[in-house]
């Protein structure tokens, strides 16, 4: 995968730290391991308006073409990343979020229970990741591919 993509990482957690954020290290190594770019890495607690926020300085401020949330998509009442992504996002782009639920459900029936969006701003596309290190790298593994086409097709440069 040669072509350039940037990418933050926005962890959602009212617990972790950036010394315990095993899921975000994961993602920063494949992220690296693919040549790509990490233009930021941060730690907001799981309150809407400071996910929504991050994203927002992500996309708008770092020009990053994926964004990657991590955490607080699933059931917990304190789980509020997909609707702040909602929150400062202009278009679902469910495609991304069912193969991650695909990819994922071949694993464990409880991929059934994400409720993980993918959205555009602009020329960015915001991904929310599961927070566990386990569903993080296997719900990568299910979209990566995918993603310089889809930078690519946003940067307005067609299928070729």
């Amino acid at each position: 995968m040669s072509e350039s993509v940037s990418f933050a990482i926005i962890t959602c957690s009212d617990t972790r730290s950036m010394k315990e954020d095993q899921a975000g290290d994961a993602l920063e190594q494949l992220i690296a391991q693919s040549g790509w770019e990490l233009r930021d890495r941060v730690i907001v607690t799981d309150d809407r308006s400071a996910i929504s926020a991050a994203i927002v300085r992500a996309t708008d401020e770092l020009k990053c073409d994926v964004v990657l949330t991590c955490g607080g998509s699933g059931l917990s009442l304190r789980d509020v990343t997909p609707e702040a992504t909602m929150d400062v996002c202009d278009r679902n782009v469910p495609g991304i979020a069912e193969a991650m639920r695909v990819h994922s459900l071949q694993i464990t029936p409880y991929a059934m229970l994400s409720r993980a969006l993918c959205m555009q701003r602009g020329r960015s596309l915001v991904i929310n990741l599961p927070g566990s290190t386990k569903a993080a790298t296997e719900n990568w593994e299910g979209i990566v591919d995918a993603l310089p086409h889809a930078v690519k097709m946003m940067d307005g440069k067609g299928h070729n």
